[in-house]
C-alpha cells in the first residue's frame, strides 16, 4: 500500500490508502475531517460535496489515491473564505439548516454557484442545486441565502470575493488553452467565451462517443434489452430504418437540425416535472446490410444544466412472418451532470422501454402513411407522465390485472 500526497485545506499530506478506498472515508477515517458527510455513497445525495482544485467533486465516488499531487478543500478549510463568509451568515439569517447532515456540501455548492454565476436567477440556482438533496428545509431557505450573496455581493462588492471569481476562472481558461494546443485540428475546443453547447451545431460537434464510458455504463447496468413487432415486410422495414433522418424523427421529443451523410445533428427534448432539458447533439448510423442490423450511436449535452448524455442503440430485424418484423433493441446509455440523478432508478428502465415502444408505434404509422413528415418535431417526452402510466401498470399487475401496453 503506497502512500498518496495531496493538499488538504492549504496542508500536505502523505497517507498510505488502499487503492479502492475512496476520497470521503480517506478525509474522515485517517484525517479525521468528519465534516464531509457520507449519505448516499452513490454519488447522488452531494452531501460529502468538496473542492478538488477548486471543483465541486462527490468524495464519495472518487478514489482517493485519484487525487496523488492535487489541491483538496473540505468544509474545514474555509475559515479565511469571503464568498464562504457571506454564505455562512445568509443561511443563518434565511434558516437554510435544519438537522445539517447535507449542510456541508450544500455550502460547498452554494459556494461554486455565487462564484460562478455572478448573474443567477432563482430559477437557475434551483437548477444548480439539483444535486444537492435535503430532507428538511424544503430547499427555499437555502435559495433566498444564495440569491442574498448574490446581491450582497453586487451591492456592496467584497474585494476577496471578487478575486475568489478570478481565480475560479483563471483554472479553467489555462485548461481549456492547454486542451486546445494538444487536440488536433478537427476536432476544435470551445473557447472559454463560448459555452459548448451555445446551440445544437455546437453541442453537436462537442462530443463523441466514449467507448471507454459505454463499457463502464454496461458494467455498471445502464443496459436495455427490448424488441417491438411492426406489421410490414421486413425488408421495408429495413428500407426505412436504413433512413437516418426518418429513424432519428421517430424518436419520441426529436427534432432533426441537419443531416449528411449517415450522420445527424438535433435536439430531444425530455420534461420531467417542473424540470425540463433539450439535448443538443449529434448521432451517426452504421449499418450491416447483410444482417440487417445497424447502431445508432449518439452524443449531446443539455445547454441549461450540463448534464450530458451518450449511448449506443443497436437494433436488429428478424422476420417473423412475410407481413411481420421484430425489432431487436439493445440500449447502453451513460448520463453526467445534474440530472444524472434520475438515472438510477429502477423506473428509468421502464421509462425507455416505454420511449422505445412508443418509437416502434412511431415506425409503424410512418410505414402505413399515417403520420406527419420526417421533419417535424416530436411532442417534449414527459417523464413524469410516462413514470405515472409506468407506476399504475405495475399496480395493475400487483392486484392481478394484466397491464396496458
Amino acid at each position: 500500500m503506497d502512500p498518496i500526497s495531496i493538499q488538504v485545506n492549504g496542508r500536505s499530506i502523505s497517507r498510505p490508502a488502499e487503492p479502492r478506498v475512496h476520497l470521503g472515508d480517506f478525509l474522515r477515517d485517517e484525517l479525521r475531517l468528519t465534516g464531509t458527510h457520507l449519505g448516499c455513497e452513490h454519488g447522488v445525495c452531494g452531501a460529502c460535496t468538496v473542492l478538488v482544485d477548486g471543483q465541486p467533486t462527490r468524495s464519495c465516488i472518487t478514489f482517493a489515491v485519484a487525487c496523488e499531487g492535487r489541491e483538496v478543500t473540505t468544509i474545514e478549510g474555509y475559515d479565511d473564505d469571503a464568498a464562504m463568509q457571506r454564505l455562512r451568515q445568509a443561511f443563518t439569517r434565511h434558516h437554510a439548516l435544519q438537522c445539517g447532515f447535507c449542510t456541508p456540501g450544500m455550502l460547498t455548492t452554494a459556494r461554486d454557484i455565487v462564484l460562478r454565476l455572478p448573474d443567477a436567477d432563482e430559477a437557475r440556482v434551483r437548477l444548480e442545486l439539483s444535486g444537492n438533496l435535503c430532507r428538511c428545509t424544503g430547499y427555499q431557505g437555502i435559495v433566498d441565502a444564495i440569491l442574498d450573496v448574490l446581491q450582497q455581493q453586487r451591492d456592496t462588492p467584497d474585494a476577496q470575493f471578487e478575486q475568489l471569481r478570478k481565480r475560479l476562472v483563471a483554472p479553467r481558461t489555462v485548461a481549456l488553452k492547454r486542451v486546445a494546443a494538444a487536440a488536433p485540428a478537427e476536432s476544435p475546443v470551445p473557447s472559454p467565451g463560448r459555452t459548448a453547447a451555445s446551440g445544437p451545431a455546437a453541442a453537436a460537434d462537442m462530443a463523441e462517443v466514449d467507448p471507454v464510458a459505454m463499457a463502464k455504463a454496461k458494467a455498471k447496468g445502464n443496459a436495455i434489452e427490448v424488441h417491438f413487432d411492426v406489421p410490414h415486410p421486413v425488408d421495408r422495414v429495413w428500407a426505412f430504418m436504413g433512413d437516418l433522418p426518418a429513424v432519428a424523427s421517430c424518436l419520441p421529443g426529436a427534432t432533426i437540425d441537419s443531416h449528411e451523410g449517415e450522420r445527424v445533428k438535433g435536439t430531444i427534448a425530455i420534461k420531467f416535472g417542473p424540470m425540463s432539458a433539450a439535448f443538443a447533439g449529434a448521432a451517426r448510423l452504421e449499418r450491416d446490410d447483410a444482417a440487417r442490423r445497424a447502431v445508432l450511436r449518439g452524443a449531446g449535452q443539455d445547454s441549461l444544466s450540463k448534464s450530458r448524455t451518450q449511448g449506443d442503440i443497436t437494433y436488429r430485424l428478424e422476420a417473423l412472418t412475410a407481413d411481420s418484423t421484430r425489432v431487436h433493441v439493445d440500449m447502453i446509455y451513460a448520463l453526467q451532470g445534474p440530472l444524472a440523478q434520475f438515472s438510477r432508478s429502477g423506473l428509468v428502465k421502464d421509462f425507455v422501454r416505454r420511449m422505445v415502444a412508443d418509437f416502434g408505434k412511431q415506425i409503424s404509422r410512418r410505414l402505413s402513411g399515417q403520420a406527419a413528415s420526417v421533419g417535424e418535431p416530436q411532442p417534449a417526452v414527459s417523464m413524469a407522465a410516462m413514470m405515472w402510466s409506468v407506476l399504475w401498470n405495475r399496480i395493475r399487475g400487483w392486484f392481478g390485472r394484466p397491464p396496458q401496453s
